[in-house]
């Protein structure tokens, strides 16, 4: 019996895909998976697989076919962007881009820049929206990790006020992805705007957790990825202001994103580009893809985040607690550990090493969590302060810097899908490796830290 509370008065988690499957343990037991990986990519809300299911056999190419399941595809690819601009609450003039992902969404903003442009971000940022900016005709000033949500506002007030006179974008994400942290994301912005200065927001993992109003926050621009808010891989969103988009060349370069192109005289080709989305949705747009984000969008704003929101603060309350009674773990946090957090927890453990400690969660107890610098090496960096993680018979660190033996941390993190269970599970799982030490021996294989079933 679970010596924790039970959730009577919140929410139960939301059917999700993959939630009674078992997976084999090293022991050649089986269990039901715990996937708390969540930060990486959530599983696929039922609702959204039902829905794409049914859409299938209507399935047509979008845009300007004639036939009867073309118009169909077309106006659900394009409701399905209307759904999108409502569950980001968008001004009127705004535009949604579909795209592979939030990568490719703010890779795609930083080729629309004005030239000349300077980017400000924050070395915490994940990588997604720390290296885009890199490129030519732009500059970019990384900003310290700041240790308030105080102390990150006045250090880009103080960027900006030192800054040059011209274009000017800021880049903070929602909700880390190493600490679940939430950024002052409104204050940050009228910081910008203050000084001249337009915001994107990197809301991958802001958005399966808490609303995102981009009116209420006053955010140019949002990106975000299917994948982690409960739809299949491949579709992301860039949403906001429309002029910066519209004055750019296309991302890519072909059909869909050309209004006309014609022959000229001297031989070469003239182009005249569409305006709007499909300026840079060139090729045959993912309409399973955008269409199932929108089925999560839905689904999301159905259940109703007040209720989603209160769950995950009871479960990462229930974690918090259960890992505050093992003293060999230290929690990593920027902003102190009474901070507002979605359901993302980094943490390394006392004479372990972190990729050691996750193959035997996996192996020995069928939890899946993550372990490494998590795409944002910077970041992690500072919150361990160069601290070595232990000795350890396997495990590699995802990557080092000269000097640093091995470096990493473990991530739990969880949303609208997760049990109660799986959260006990893996507090219990926790404290029986500290106190008991693995049951199993273990060697790096590929770079991974595996059972080896060699020696038993």
């Amino acid at each position: 019996m679970s010596a924790y509370p039970n959730t009577s008065t919140v929410c139960q988690p939301l059917a999700v895909l993959g939630r009674d499957v078992e997976v084999p343990l090293v022991s050649g037991a089986k269990v039901t998976y715990a996937a708390l990986d969540y930060a990486a990519s959530a599983p696929a809300l039922q609702r959204v697989w039902d829905d794409v299911a049914a859409y299938a056999p209507y399935y047509g190419s979008v845009h300007r076919g004639a036939g009867y399941l073309s118009q169909l595809s077309t106006d659900l690819f394009e409701q399905s962007r209307a759904t999108v601009a409502e569950f980001l609450d968008l001004r009127e003039d705004d535009q949604v881009v579909f795209t592979r992902a939030t990568t490719d969404s703010l890779n795609l903003l930083a080729g629309v820049l004005p030239t000349g442009t300077e980017v400000f971000a924050f070395e915490t940022e994940h990588h997604a929206s720390l290296l885009p900016w890199r490129r030519d005709g732009l500059t970019v000033s990384y900003l310290r990790a700041p240790r308030s949500p105080e102390e990150a506002v006045a250090a880009l007030d103080e960027a900006l006020a030192g800054s040059a006179a011209g274009p000017r974008l800021v880049c903070v994400t929602g909700a880390s992805n190493v600490t679940g942290e939430i950024w002052p994301v409104r204050e940050l912005a009228a910081t910008a705007h203050r000084h001249g200065a337009r915001i994107v927001l990197d809301a991958a993992q802001l958005a399966p957790h808490h609303p995102v109003s981009v009116r209420e926050l006053d955010v140019d621009w949002v990106a975000f990825s299917g994948h982690k808010l409960y739809a299949p891989f491949g579709a992301g969103v860039l949403a906001g202001r429309s002029d910066w988009l519209d004055a750019a060349e296309p991302y890519l370069a072909g059909g869909g994103a050309s209004r006309t192109v014609a022959r000229e005289a001297d031989g070469s080709v003239a182009v005249e580009w569409h305006r709007g989305p499909q300026r840079h949705e060139a090729g045959s747009p993912n309409v399973v893809g955008a269409y199932a984000i929108a089925s999560a969008c839905r689904a999301l704003g159905e259940a109703g985040f007040d209720a989603l929101v209160a769950r995950e603060r009871f479960l990462i309350d229930r974690l918090r607690a259960g890992l505050a009674g093992i003293p060999q773990v230290r929690v990593l946090t920027l902003f102190g550990e009474e901070h507002p957090r979605v359901g993302v927890l980094s943490f390394v453990v006392q004479d372990w090493n972190s990729s050691h400690f996750s193959a035997a969660l996996s192996a020995e107890y069928g939890i899946g969590v993550r372990d490494g610098l998590f795409c944002a090496h910077p970041l992690v960096r500072t919150l361990l302060g160069g601290e070595e993680a232990a000795p350890s018979e396997c495990g590699a660190p995802e990557a080092s810097l000269p000097g640093e033996r091995s470096l990493n941390a473990i991530r739990v993190s969880f949303g609208a899908g997760t049990p109660d269970e799986h959260v006990d599970r893996f507090v219990e799982a926790v404290r029986e490796l500290v106190t008991d030490g693995a049951k199993w021996a273990y060697r790096t294989e590929g770079g991974r830290c595996v059972p080896d079933t060699r020696r038993g």
